[in-house]
C-alpha cells in the first residue's frame, strides 16, 4: 500500500460521487496509468479531528493493508492534503449484495453456497490473522461480478469497526454489529470470533429465504428474539431447500458460541464441498508452466514485481488466476499449502515430477516465507511475464518510485518504495543501485531499471 502527500488529482480522475456521509463522500475514479476503476473514500479533517470517526477509518486502512485475499477489498493507497484523507479501494461496481437480494427475492442454493464459500473463506483468512469482523451483513458484501451461470463474485467490506483478538480467555465487551444480524454474545458484551459464525448463519437464511431468521417491528423486537434464539423455517419458504442447508444454519446460529463452528470447520461442510466441486477450475497449462519456472532473482526485482501485482494489474488480467487459486485451495482457507499445490501439479504430470515442481514453487514464490502461496504470491508466480513486465507497467512501477520525477532512481527512493524507510543499513541500499547501475552514476534511469527487470525473465 502506497501513501502519498501528492494531490490526488495527479493519479486520478474522479467519474461520479457514489455515496456521502456525515464526514466525507465515496467516489468512484479513474487510474490514469492503468484506466482501472477505482474507488475513493474521502474523509473530511475539519470534521473528525482526532475524534472516533478518524479512528475507525485509519482502523479499516490497517487492517486492509493486511488482508491479501481475492474476496476482501483490495486497498491501493492512501493520499492526504491539508484538508482530507483519501482511501483509495478497487471498485466494485454492482452493488451491494443486499440491493441484488431484493431485487431476487431470494437466492438458489447454488448461488448462495458460492457466495458463502468466499465469505467464509475471507472470514476464515480474517481469524486466522486474529481479527475478526464484527459487522458482517449483506450491505457489507460487495459484488465484483455476476457469471452466466449467476454465480456472484463477492468483496467483503467495511472493516471500520473490526479489530485484532488474541483468543483464549480474553473477550471482546464493546457492542458492536446490526441487529438482524448481531450475535447473542456481542448483546451481553462478552464474545470471541464466533460471533462472526453467527452473522454468516443469519445472512445464509436470508439468501436462502429471503426473510431474517429473527424478525422484530424495532431494534428492540429483533434483539429480544435474538436473546431467545428460537428460529423455525416455514414450509411456504424452505420446503424447496435441502437438508444440508438447513443443517448448517442451525449449526451457525447455536446460542452457545462454542459449540458452533470455526470458519475453517465451515468450509469442509458437507453442503458446502458439494457445491465448491461444481465450480472448480482447474489450473491451466499456462499458470503451471508460469509457476514452474518463476525465478524472482534479486530484492529488487521481487519488491517492485510485488508493486506491479499490488498496484497495476487489471481485474480483466487476474480474474482466470483468481478462479484457479480458489480451485487449487482446496480447503478454502484463503493460501495455498504445499498440500494444495501439489494436488494440482499431480492432475497434469507424475507425483515425482510434481513434488520436484511443487519443491521449486515454494522456495521461489513464497516471498514473505510464511509457508504458504498466498494470493499476490500466486498472481506474480502465475501470471505470464510479459502480462506482468509489460513496458507500460515498467515505465508505472519506475515513475511510482521516481517521486522527484527526476527520471533516476535515487537510494533514497528506493530505500521509501522498498523498505518503507526502515532498514537502515546503507549497504544494502548501495549494493541495489550497483547491481543495477550500468552506467556508474550512483543512480538508476529507466533504460537501466527496464534491463535488470526484465533480465532473469529473458524478456529483453
Amino acid at each position: 500500500m502506497k501513501k502519498t502527500k501528492e494531490p490526488i488529482y495527479r493519479q486520478y480522475s474522479i467519474i461520479k460521487q457514489l455515496g456521502a456521509g456525515s464526514f466525507g463522500k465515496v467516489y468512484l475514479a479513474e487510474h490514469k496509468v492503468t484506466h482501472e476503476k477505482r474507488a475513493i473514500k474521502e474523509l473530511e479533517k475539519s470534521l473528525v479531528a482526532e475524534g472516533a470517526e478518524q479512528t475507525k477509518f485509519f482502523l479499516e486502512v490497517e487492517i486492509l493493508s493486511k488482508l491479501d485475499h481475492p474476496n476482501i477489498l483490495k486497498i491501493y493507497e492512501i493520499f492526504e492534503d491539508a484538508r482530507r484523507y483519501y482511501m483509495v479501494t478497487e471498485a466494485c461496481e454492482k452493488g451491494e449484495l443486499f440491493d441484488y437480494l431484493i431485487q431476487s427475492q431470494r437466492l438458489t442454493e447454488h448461488v448462495t453456497a458460492h457466495i458463502m464459500l468466499q465469505m467464509l473463506s475471507a472470514v476464515c483468512f480474517c481469524h486466522e490473522k486474529n481479527i475478526v469482523h464484527r459487522d458482517l451483513k449483506p450491505e457489507n458484501l460487495l459484488i465484483d461480478s455476476i457469471a452466466a451461470n449467476g454465480e456472484v463474485t463477492i468483496k467483503v467490506i467495511d472493516f471500520g469497526t473490526s479489530t485484532l483478538f488474541t483468543g483464549g480467555a480474553q473477550k471482546m465487551r464493546a457492542r458492536l454489529g446490526t441487529p438482524y444480524y448481531i450475535a447473542p454474545e456481542v448483546l451481553n458484551m462478552e464474545y470471541d470470533e464466533k460471533c462472526d459464525l453467527w452473522s454468516c448463519g443469519v445472512i445464509l437464511y436470508i439468501l436462502l429465504s429471503g426473510q431474517p431468521p429473527f424478525p422484530g417491528q424495532t431494534d428492540e423486537e429483533i434483539m429480544n428474539a435474538i436473546r431467545v434464539g428460537k428460529f423455525t423455517f416455514p414450509p411456504n419458504l424452505w420446503n424447496h431447500v435441502s437438508r444440508d442447508a438447513k443443517a448448517l444454519i442451525s449449526r451457525l446460529l447455536k446460542m452457545n458460541p462454542a459449540e458452533r463452528p470455526s470458519a475453517k470447520e465451515c468450509l469442509q461442510d458437507p453442503w458446502l464441498v458439494k457445491y465448491r466441486s461444481l465450480s472448480n477450475t482447474a489450473p491451466t497449462e499456462g499458470s503451471l508452466t508460469n509457476l514452474r519456472s518463476f525465478h524472482t532473482g534479486q530484492h529488487f526485482k521481487q519488491a517492485f514485481m510485488s508493486f506491479i501485482v499490488s498496484q497495476l494489474l487489471s481485474k480483466d488480467q487476474t480474474a482466470s488466476l483468481q478462479k484457479e487459486f480458489q480451485a487449487m485451495d482446496t480447503d478454502g482457507d484463503g493460501k495455498l499449502s504445499r498440500e494444495e499445490l501439489l494436488e494440482g501439479y499431480c492432475r497434469s504430470m507424475p507425483e515425482e515430477k510434481a513434488i520436484e515442481i511443487v519443491n521449486h514453487v515454494m522456495n521461489t514464490a513464497d516471498t514473505d516465507g510464511s509457508g504458504f502461496i498466498e494470493y499476490s504470491e500466486f498472481i506474480a508466480a502465475a501470471i505470464s511475464h510479459e502480462t506482468l513486465l509489460s513496458k507500460n507497467n515498467l515505465e508505472a512501477a519506475f515513475n511510482a518510485c521516481d517521486q522527484d520525477h527526476s527520471g533516476k532512481l535515487s537510494k533514497v527512493e528506493l530505500k521509501e518504495m522498498m523498505g518503507g524507510g526502515k532498514v537502515d543499513n546503507e549497504e544494502v541500499w548501495a549494493k541495489l543501485i550497483e547491481d543495477a547501475d550500468k552506467d556508474g552514476d550512483g543512480e538508476i534511469d529507466i533504460k537501466e531499471f527496464t534491463s535488470i527487470m526484465l533480465q532473469a525473465a529473458n524478456l529483453n
